[in-house]
């Protein structure tokens, strides 16, 4: 039996990469509302892609630090699933979002060594979702997709009361390993399904989701 893994495809731009993404199987499709990012799109922009989004794949819109102002105006815009918090939110600012849209929230937690363990069990206390990612370097304009993962080996057989996602450095060569080894059974990937920067490449996409469901 191949696995059930659920897979996101983060950082959708155009409706090729969108349609690459659900022909392959992904659980989750991610917008990134992040000016910063290569995978940034506008609100008008994320409603089009949105709409072409089959039933039964989850819409996620990721947000760095957003204020109401502008989760409002996403919200108002663009059918969505998820709301993905990918900055420096507190846990008090999860529940806040979550109570304020009526929306499941994933929060997204950087690790890099084992200290930064202890957020995971915070979030999950207040989130639907945790992704955990690699930590991004101090000097990162960007708070994920940037390539790198970290030792997954510190999650090993770790669990929590939400479910949760493996993010960071995954590629089609690398997700089965990652899999094995922490037990995920989600996985978020955007920088290793790209050919360049905020470029989708529908082979590495179809390459990643038959890695991730493989035995």
């Amino acid at each position: 039996m191949p696995r059930q893994t659920r897979v996101k495809i983060c950082g959708l731009r155009d409706v090729a990469a969108l349609q690459a993404a659900v022909d392959a199987g992904a659980a989750y499709v991610g917008l990134v509302f992040f000016p910063k990012s290569p995978r940034n799109v506008t609100i008008a922009e994320a409603a089009t892609l949105a709409l072409a989004v089959p039933a039964g794949v989850a819409k996620v819109a990721l947000v760095v630090d957003a204020d109401n102002a502008l989760l409002d105006e996403i919200t108002a815009h663009v059918p969505l699933d998820i709301l993905q918090l990918h900055g420096h939110e507190t846990p008090e600012r999860v529940s806040e979002i979550r109570a304020r849209y009526g929306l499941p929230v994933m929060k997204a937690v950087g690790v890099a060594d084992e200290s930064d363990l202890a957020a995971l069990d915070s979030y999950a206390r207040v989130a639907d979702q945790i992704l955990v990612d690699a930590k991004p370097p101090k000097d990162a304009d960007l708070p994920g997709g940037n390539g790198l993962s970290f030792d997954w080996r510190l999650i090993a057989g770790r669990r929590w009361p939400v479910p949760w996602m493996l993010a960071g450095g995954l590629t089609p060569q690398t997700v089965g390993e990652a899999i094995a080894l922490t037990g995920a059974t989600q996985v978020d990937v955007s920088s290793g399904v790209e050919s360049t920067p905020g470029v989708k490449d529908a082979a590495l996409i179809a390459a990643f989701c038959t890695a991730a469901q493989a035995d």
